[in-house]
C-alpha cells in the first residue's frame, strides 16, 4: 500500500499563521510610509507656499509686485498707495510724518488705531515690509520706548532699514526673520503689532506661541488681518496667488480664537470690519473672495503669571 505524507495540520495553521503576521507587518509599513509621505508632501508644500510668499512681497519691495501678486497688489494696494491708506484708517498726517517710499500700499487695517500705544513702550510688528506701522508706532512711544519690526524678506529689510537711516530713526530696529520663530528673547516686548500678515503664515499657532513667549506679562496684541466667514472652497485654499493676497491663507473666527485661547491669551476680541469688502473685492477681481473673508481688528492680552 503506497503512503502518501500529509503535513501536520498544526504546521499549516502556524504556516497561515506567520503569513497573515507577516501581511499585517507589511501592511503596518505600508501605513506607516504613507503617512510620512503625507507629512513630507505637507511640508513641502508649505514651503512651496513660503517660497511664493516671499517671492511675492520680494517683488513688491522691488517694485514688481504685477509679477507676483494680482494685477492690483499683495494684501491689497493700489495705484496710489496714500488713498488707500486712507481707506485702511491712516491720516493724511500719519502719512505725510514717515518716509514716503514705506507706505507700498499693503495691508487690511490700521493697528495703529488699537494698540493704545504709550510713552516708554518696547513694540514689535510682525511682517514690518517697508516700515510704515514700526516708524508710526515709533513717535508713538517716543525716545524711551523702542519699536522692532520683523519679516522673513530680505528686500523688505533692505527697504526699511534705508527709510531708517534716511530720516535719522534712533528707536527702531529692523530684524530679518519668520514670525514662527522670533529673533527676540522672552519677555521682551509690551505690544505686538501686525497688519495683514498672520494669515500668510502656514503654522498660525507657532506665529501666537512665538507672540506669547516674547510678550511680556500683561502685554498685548494689536493686530489687523483676515479671516474667513466661513471655511474656504478647495479652489480657493489651493490657489496660491490667492494665498499671497492674503485670501485662502484666512482662517475663521472661531478658529482663530481657539488658537489664542490654547496658547494662553485672554480678553480675546475679533470685530470683523465689514466694511473691508469693498477694497478686499478689487485685490483679485472675479475672485468672489469678499463674500468669503473679511478684514478683522484682533485683540488680546498675555496674563500675568499666577503665584
Amino acid at each position: 500500500m503506497d503512503y502518501y505524507y500529509q503535513p501536520p495540520k498544526v504546521e499549516l495553521v502556524q504556516y497561515i499563521a506567520i503569513n497573515q503576521k507577516s501581511t499585517k507587518y507589511e501592511k503596518g509599513m505600508k501605513k506607516e510610509t504613507r503617512y510620512a509621505s503625507k507629512i513630507k508632501n505637507q511640508k513641502k508644500s508649505e514651503e512651496d507656499i513660503k517660497r511664493e510668499v516671499r517671492s511675492a512681497y520680494g517683488n513688491a519691495a522691488k517694485g514688481k509686485n504685477k509679477s507676483k501678486c494680482s494685477s492690483n497688489n499683495c494684501c491689497g494696494g493700489s495705484v496710489n498707495p496714500d488713498e488707500y491708506a486712507k481707506e485702511l484708517g491712516y491720516t493724511r498726517e500719519e502719512l505725510e510724518s514717515v518716509p514716503q517710499s514705506c507706505n507700498m500700499g499693503l495691508g487690511c487695517g490700521n493697528p495703529q488705531n488699537i494698540a493704545s500705544l504709550k510713552e516708554g513702550e518696547f513694540v514689535l510688528d510682525l511682517g514690518a515690509g517697508g516700515g510704515l506701522d514700526v516708524f508710526l508706532a515709533a513717535k508713538r512711544v517716543g525716545p524711551n520706548g523702542r519699536v522692532y519690526g520683523v519679516d522673513m524678506t530680505p528686500e523688505m529689510i533692505s527697504k526699511a532699514r534705508d527709510n531708517a537711516a534716511k530720516s535719522n530713526y534712533k528707536n527702531v530696529e529692523f530684524l530679518l526673520g519668520e514670525i514662527e520663530h522670533l529673533p527676540l528673547p522672552n519677555n521682551s516686548v509690551n505690544v505686538i503689532i501686525s497688519n495683514c500678515v498672520v494669515n500668510l503664515s502656514t503654522n498660525k499657532k507657532r506665529v501666537f506661541n512665538e507672540a506669547f513667549r516674547v510678550l511680556k506679562e500683561s502685554g498685548r496684541i494689536a493686530i489687523s488681518d483676515m479671516v474667513a466667514l466661513k471655511p474656504l472652497p478647495k479652489q480657493m485654499t489651493e490657489n496660491k496667488e490667492l494665498y499671497s493676497n492674503c485670501i485662502s491663507g484666512a482662517i475663521t473666527i472661531n478658529e482663530l480664537k481657539n488658537i489664542l485661547y490654547k496658547v494662553g491669551f485672554e480678553d480675546i476680541v475679533i470685530d470683523q470690519q465689514k466694511e473691508s469688502r469693498q477694497f478686499i473685492k478689487d485685490w483679485v477681481p472675479g475672485s468672489d473672495s469678499e463674500n468669503y473673508v473679511v478684514s478683522a481688528k484682533i485683540k488680546a492680552i498675555k496674563p500675568k503669571l499666577k503665584k
